[in-house]
């Protein structure tokens, strides 16, 4: 089983990283609020880190979440003292950052999406497809996008479906590999 959670970086002058969870995608409203778009399952989860970090400008600051909802299909938020649609529309675009040590430890075979991203793709015969770019949700089962890199059998991009012992044969974080049963050919 994976949990969503996007890319892993280091947050300047910090020893923690950061968990990118989410976007903020467009202005809602004149008071301040804007659209949420959220990694989290459930999408109101991302509702539940506090602090968040908003990258702007290539650099991630530290707000406050004044109010977040539930909206239609997608969720709406009001940061602390953004109070009108112009302070708002300065967010737009921003991704949302939590530190990693506010997620939930998993158990067992249980990973994060980000801990799988940028981890090697080897057959069960040894030959490297390459590394992991970021997974898509499908309705039914995850996908790895693999891309191929200057040591994989070609540069191929390839979809492989995230199917434990099916497709996944194993999983090692600390070698940084993941053992597939996956035709090079596909």
């Amino acid at each position: 089983m994976m949990k969503r959670g996007e890319k892993k970086q280091t947050l300047p002058g910090r020893a923690s990283s950061l968990v990118t969870m989410g976007k903020v995608t467009s202005l809602y409203g004149v008071r301040g609020w804007v659209k949420i778009y959220s990694h989290t399952e459930p999408m109101e989860n991302i509702l539940s880190y506090k602090p968040w970090y908003l990258r702007l400008d290539g650099r991630w600051q530290k707000v406050e979440l004044d109010q977040g909802k539930r909206h239609g299909k997608g969720l709406v938020a009001k940061l602390v003292g953004c109070d009108d649609r112009d302070q708002a529309s300065n967010f737009c675009g921003a991704e949302i950052g939590i530190e990693q040590d506010q997620l939930p430890a998993l158990e067992g075979d249980d990973y994060y999406w980000h801990q799988l991203e940028n981890l090697n793709v080897v057959t069960e015969s040894d030959v490297i497809l390459g590394r992991v770019d970021h997974l898509i949700p499908t309705g039914s089962n995850d996908v790895l996008v693999v891309k191929g890199t200057k040591e994989s059998l070609d540069k191929r991009e390839r979809l492989i479906p995230y199917l434990p012992d099916q497709v996944i044969k194993e999983i090692n974080l600390e070698s940084g590999i993941i053992r597939v049963d996956w035709d090079p050919e596909f």
